[in-house]
């Protein structure tokens, strides 16, 4: 898939991304055994993602297959294969969440940005990925965004929390 914004490739190759950015972490931790995990984290935060062809500059410059690469980033749930909204959506499903309701919070969530869980919203604000547990049991149900927690969750509440953070948001697109 071309990243040049137009949807279609039209001949362009890899040069759609700027790879200066993955010099530093390529040039310490290339020849670096077990440093793979490390390196794509890294890109990752560079990118936002892993795009295929920054995997396959990763293997051309470290000399590990791109397969290998691949199955790394695809066995680690830590590792996006496709860009993520600007707000990351994490709905905590644990048991106190879904004893508490979070399978109601996911409904209204999916309703007031019109997404299901693993999409991202069509003006690139919001994500939603539903997860295992965060870890704040006694705030079930709770979701995090962007490193924020909000908790004891009702319909309304989760409604008001999206509604504000688009309202900040509203003329920035992605």
């Amino acid at each position: 898939m071309c990243q040049n914004g137009s949807g279609q490739c039209n001949g362009c190759n890899s040069s759609a991304f700027d790879f200066s950015k993955l010099e530093p972490v390529l040039k310490k931790y290339k020849n670096v055994s077990g440093s793979l995990i490390t390196i794509l984290q890294q890109a990752q935060d560079i990118y936002g993602y892993l795009p295929k062809e920054v995997m396959n500059y990763i293997a051309g410059e470290t000399g590990v297959k791109p397969a290998k690469i691949y199955g790394v980033a695809t066995f680690y749930t830590q590792f996006r294969l496709e860009p993520v909204g600007k707000y990351l959506i994490m709905l905590c499903q644990g048991t106190a969440c879904h004893v508490n309701g979070s399978k109601m919070i996911e409904e209204a969530i999916c309703e007031e940005l019109n997404i299901t869980e693993g999409e991202t919203t069509e003006d690139g604000l919001f994500t939603l990925n539903n997860v295992a547990c965060l870890g704040c049991c006694s705030l079930s149900p709770v979701m995090m965004i962007n490193g924020e927690t909000y908790g004891n969750l009702t319909k309304d509440s989760v409604r008001k929390v999206l509604k504000d953070i688009r309202s900040k948001n509203s003329g920035e697109g992605k």
